[in-house]
This record gives C-alpha cells, structure tokens and sequence, in this order.
C-alpha cells in the first residue's frame, strides 16, 4: 500500500472514532446544548446552541464575575432586611448579620442562594447598576444574543442567553482563580452558614471542576460543568434538559476524546542556538531538559507557537548541561506546555586566555 493511501486509511478510521464517541445533533435531551474548549472556544459539539432560551441561576455565573471584578472580597457588610426576603432557593441569609462579600459568594454558587444574589447586587451599586454591569460585561465579552434583567435567574421574558453564550461567560469566569476556587468546592461552612454544593458532577465526573445548576419551570433544567483532563479544560452547557447529568458526562467524555497526545520536542532536541562570546566555539546549542507531550485537537499543532526565554548570548565558558532559560508552548494566550532549557555543549576559553583567567584567580587566592 502507498504511503498516501496509508495516510488517508488512518484518517478515515480517527474519523469513525470520533463518530462512534461524539454525541450526534438530536442526541441529547436538551433544547440547547454545546461543548467548547475553554481556553481556545473551539466549539467541541452543538445542538441547537444559538437559540435564546433563558437559563435560570446558571445566570449567577455572569453575577459571580462581576462580582469578582468588584474589588474586596473581604469587606464586610450587614444584610438588609431585602435580601433576605428573597423567593426561591436560599443560603439562608437572616436581617442584621454579617459577612464578607466572599462569603456570599461561596453561597450563591454552592447553594444557588437567590438572597445571595440580590446581596451581592445591592453592595456592588444596587440591583439596577449591578444588572447594568453584567449586560455590559455580556457587551464586552462580545455577546449579542444574552441579556440579563436580575441577577439570580428568576423568569422574565427579556432574560436569556444561549448555550454558546453562556459557555463563552463561563470561560472568561475560569480565568479567575477565585471564581476556579469557589465553583470546585464540594461543601464548606461559611459565617455559620453551612453550605453543599447543587452540582453532583464534582463527585459523579473524573475531572469536573465546576460550576453551576439551575432549575426554574419556564428553564426547565440548566447545567453547566467544566472538565479537565491532561491539561485541557472543557465547557459544557445545556439548557431546559430533563436528563442532565447523563448527557453531561456523554457530552464531556466526547469532547475529550477528541483530543490526542502529541510529543512537542524530545530530550536532548535542540530547541536554538546561542552565541557565544569569548569561547572556542561561536555558538552553543540550546536542548530540551525533558521530553514534553501535550493534548491537541486536530489541527492545533500548527498553530503553536514556541517562546523561548534567557539571553540571546553567552559568554564563556558555558558548561555543558548548565541551565540555559525555558520554552513554552502556546495556543493563543494559553501556554499548554513548558519545558528547562540546558546548554547542549559546551564553549570553552582559548588556552591563553584560560592562562590569564587563571593567573587572576590564583592572585587573589594566594
């Protein structure tokens, strides 16, 4: 068989892998769905994702991040009688405590607390600023099809995004380590009040990091559950869907099946050279410590791009070995990979000079 038959024969057997794992359209039991990358936004797997449908409290991932971009998580403030006088589910806020901006936060995402939401709302400018700053956050994510009207999720007509949306809100929040922190926590105690995480996928799912369930009866069931396996994490979202759970981890196993290893360099490659001043040679090579493999998706190979850090020249001797800087890979913003860069020879002084050098050396010695 030719090399270029062979070639297409394996590609065709990765593409009916990749059929037998991949959820197909209609295979799902939500109305929206949709599984992204959440470092690149390369779409994994849709099914009606561009539809607005509302999404009820997976809208306190939006209210979440603009909480998070509100300053000190740690200032203290005393509850309204308002905020705890809120419908729906609750962390249990009661008039005239107090807590921490962060310890609310911890209950709005745990315990999906509506009083939680409407907490944070009124100490970051109140419910109609605080509304403002999560549509135009929406705006500056560049999303065209969400719009917010409260910041729990509780029905109205003009509140809405899509799975696509809302899959691209929840990756600007991974960003933040807090929000990262908070969305993974299975169940803690905060200010007295004890706190269980709604989202079963934290126990259910290799892997899952997060970040947010939500139910009303015009939403029907909404999830949203974040992944990460070998490096890469992925997003998957789905709304107004009665068998959430299952179709979550169908959907996240597919997406990561997607994925394959690929050896980026091998120990001892040389990854540059570098000049050298001074030495017996007039460069030196720069090798890879270790070998370095990193997940990709097809097609993203040719999109890395190797950065090299440490200095552009040298001066000798340079010892072979000796730690000489670090290269990363990169996808976009998204640094997959790093690796220690030694010298992979070496540069020695001239004999002559070596002779001086050493004269030097033994006369501040002696």
């Amino acid at each position: 068989m030719l090399c270029g038959e062979w070639c297409n024969v394996k590609k065709l057997f990765c593409v009916l892998a990749l059929l037998l794992v991949l959820p197909r359209a209609g295979a799902v039991s939500a109305q929206g769905a949709v599984v992204i990358d959440a470092d690149t936004g390369e779409t994994l797997f849709e099914q009606n994702a561009d539809s607005r449908l509302p999404m009820a409290s997976t809208t306190k991932i939006m209210t979440a991040l603009v909480a998070l971009g509100e300053g000190d998580l740690d200032r203290v403030y005393t509850v309204k009688p308002e905020y705890a006088a809120v419908e729906g589910s609750s962390m249990y806020l009661k008039a005239g405590e107090t807590l921490s901006l962060r310890d609310t936060l911890y209950g709005l995402m745990l315990a999906s607390g509506n009083d939680a939401a409407v907490a944070i709302a009124g100490e970051c400018g109140g419910m109609t600023a605080f509304v403002g700053k999560m549509n135009a956050k929406a705006a500056e994510l560049g999303l065209t099809d969400t719009h917010f009207d409260n910041p729990n999720g509780l029905p109205s007509d003009t509140h809405y995004t899509t799975a696509h949306e809302l899959a691209k809100i929840t990756a600007a929040a991974l960003k933040d380590p807090v929000f990262r922190q908070i969305v993974s926590t299975k169940s803690c105690t905060v200010s007295g009040h004890a706190l269980s995480n709604h989202n079963r996928l934290l126990s259910m799912y290799d892997g899952a990091i997060g970040v947010k369930t939500g139910f009303t009866r015009a939403a029907g069931r909404c999830l949203v559950s974040a992944a990460e396996r070998s490096g890469r994490t992925i997003i998957a979202v789905t709304l107004n869907d009665p068998n959430d759970w299952n179709d979550h981890m169908e959907m996240l196993d597919a997406g990561f099946a997607q994925y394959s290893e690929v050896t980026l360099h091998k120990a001892g490659d040389t990854i540059a050279n570098v000049r050298v001043f001074g030495g017996d040679t007039a460069s030196v090579p720069l090798a890879a410590k270790n070998t370095v493999t990193a997940y990709l998706l097809p097609g993203e190979r040719e999109k890395l791009q190797r950065v090299r850090y440490g200095e552009k020249i040298c001066y000798a001797p340079v010892v072979k070995t000796a730690q000489a800087g670090s290269v990363e890979y990169r996808l976009g913003d998204c640094v997959l990979a790093r690796d220690t860069l030694v010298y992979g020879g070496e540069s020695l002084l001239p004999a002559e000079e070596k002779g001086i050098v050493e004269k030097i050396l033994e006369r501040f010695t002696n």
